[in-house]
């Protein structure tokens, strides 16, 4: 059986798609299921589109995301140059291959003339017209410097026909396809040409790509077809949305991974929610690891229907992940974001991480989660009401004095001990511990809602901070 080959062939145009990723996975996913290559070309034909450093955010998303390709341009291998733009020798030479196999022409028509060939309701087609120049007249035009493209002759009639693993078998007419130009007057050749070229003479033996591609794969068939060579497997993946009428775009500020690294989800997170993007193992399983995917990929899985992203259930996995990390590897990732904070100036940022890492989603969460650390909000006290907890003012007027008084006196201000004197306290006012945890937890910040309980705060604040604040508490009561 041949060797499974698949592909990821980025444009580097300054950022990465959640739908590129989503392909680049699933390519890898499918090529490591089956013992194959992963490979990563760079299609950077089009300089126009070409954003400096966007090189480097491909080769960062993908290794953070944990997609190691086999070959690539920064890795070799043995079916180089990897960047298309190296390439242009190679296409040149296989399209004067393809004019001769009559599967394109030489075409030296003004941009003048191309506008005129517009149909009744203003579309443009080209119209073959240079199909019918002779060997020697395009020769003679050739050597006298005309400027010159190649387009592709595509058959006026008849229809194309090939089978997606995805979505079964695809017909298209040749009449609604166009001659498009396969090498550019600057000798560049155009994704419609250079795609077939690299994914032959890479020995790509799956191409998986997006729908958007269904209906152009027919032109790149013809070019197979002509040459001799063995087209490669199919597989088109379903668009991604933002919602029931419009695609994840970056016009929306959804679309980008590093957005979404800023704003504090981590890599294993968006890689796992992205593979269920269009994607469910046969397990049903949510939360996986990239070994884990791999072994689950099956392309039965693969849902022809559009996926909607959910930035809720994104978030709740991420979350996964943060639970599941443990105490340092959670600093050491969180740590960017408490620098945001004055939080991580005056407090032990180490302390507070534990508190916080089973309390919140993403990692941007944590300024504001932490603000109450470095300035208590104001706040009534009608917040000490608490019907489940059977609490209100009177008993923080009556709590807050002795708790005032056990916090002076206490040395050792690490949370076991703090828990353990201020819930004999507890019974010493003939109170249940938590009601007396949760006046005090209302008077040091003001919330009715914080990561960590009363005692976890006060070792956070220190002795000093934290008698300060049952004071002011006090004066309000």
């Amino acid at each position: 059986m041949k060797k499974v080959r698949t592909r990821f062939a980025p444009s580097p145009t300054g950022f990465m798609h959640l739908g590129g990723l989503r392909t680049a996975l699933y390519a890898y996913l499918y090529a490591k299921h089956h013992d194959g290559d992963f490979i990563l070309r760079i299609e950077d034909t089009d300089r126009e589109r070409f954003v400096e450093g966007a090189l480097e955010v491909i080769y960062s998303s993908l290794l953070s995301s944990g997609l190691r390709y086999d070959e690539g341009p920064d890795v070799g291998g043995n079916y180089g140059p990897y960047t298309q733009s190296e390439r242009k020798e190679i296409y040149m030479e296989y399209a004067k291959k393809l004019v001769e196999l009559g599967g394109a022409y030489y075409c030296f028509c003004s941009k003048e003339r191309l506008e005129t060939l517009t149909d009744e309701n203003g579309n443009r087609k080209y119209d073959k017209h240079c199909l019918k120049l002779s060997k020697e007249e395009v020769e003679k035009r050739i050597a006298s410097g005309e400027s010159f493209v190649i387009r592709q002759n595509i058959p006026l009639e008849g229809t194309s026909s090939y089978e997606d693993l995805i979505y079964g078998t695809i017909e298209v007419d040749y009449a609604e396809l166009e001659d498009n130009i396969l090498i550019k007057s600057d000798g560049m050749p155009t994704y419609n040409f250079a795609n077939v070229i690299d994914d032959h003479l890479m020995e790509i033996s799956h191409v998986i790509r997006g729908t958007e591609y269904l209906s152009s794969t027919p032109k790149y068939n013809l070019m197979y077809d002509a040459f001799g060579w063995e087209r490669p497997v199919y597989i088109h993946l379903p668009t991604i949305m933002k919602d029931a009428t419009r695609k994840l775009s970056k016009r929306y500020g959804d679309a980008n991974f590093d957005d979404f690294i800023n704003k504090g989800y981590i890599e294993e997170a968006i890689i796992n929610y992205v593979a269920l993007l269009g994607w469910c193992p046969k397990n049903n399983a949510e939360k996986m690891t990239i070994p884990e995917m791999i072994e689950l990929f099956d392309l039965s899985g693969i849902s022809k229907s559009p996926s909607i992203f959910d930035d809720v259930k994104l978030r709740w996995l991420n979350g996964e992940y943060l639970k599941a990390m443990s105490d340092d590897e959670f600093l050491t990732r969180a740590k960017p974001f408490f620098e945001k904070s004055e939080v991580s100036k005056l407090y032990d940022i180490s302390k507070i991480a534990k508190i916080i890492k089973s309390r919140i989603e993403i990692l941007s969460d944590i300024p504001e989660k932490v603000s109450f650390l470095v300035e208590r909000p104001s706040f009534d006290s009608v917040l000490y009401e608490n019907k489940k907890q059977k609490t209100d003012a009177t008993v923080a007027k009556q709590v807050l004095p002795l708790v005032l008084t056990a916090l002076s006196e206490i040395e050792d201000f690490s949370n076991d001990n703090l828990f353990k004197t201020l819930s004999s306290l507890s019974e010493t006012l003939s109170i249940k511990s938590r009601q007396l945890f949760y006046v005090l937890r209302i008077a040091l910040t003001g919330l009715e809602v914080t990561p960590g309980g009363a005692t976890e705060i006060l070792e956070i604040l220190g002795k000093e901070e934290s008698i300060k604040r049952v004071k002011s508490a006090l004066e309000l009561l």
